[in-house]
């Protein structure tokens, strides 16, 4: 039996981020938590400069599905 150290874990903006294709799915996304409130408006804009300025993959590499399973050894 393996444990997944992921099990608890929270995805933040930048999980989010890293899983769009595009620019436009990450404003969406950065939209989304600033009108959740998940995020300040502060912050979002501080995403959507690096956005504009360095492209989607300046917050990481592409996360693909199965990425947390994968990472623990589940699949």
């Amino acid at each position: 039996n393996r444990i997944d150290p992921f099990a608890n874990y929270n995805p933040d903006v930048i999980d989010f981020i890293r899983r769009c294709d595009t620019e436009e799915q990450a404003e969406e996304i950065i939209a989304y938590m600033e009108r959740r409130g998940e995020i300040s408006g502060e912050y979002a804009a501080q995403l959507r400069k690096q956005l504009k300025e360095k492209g989607v993959r300046s917050f990481g590499p592409k996360k693909e599905e199965n990425y947390y399973l994968k990472k623990a050894g589940l699949i």
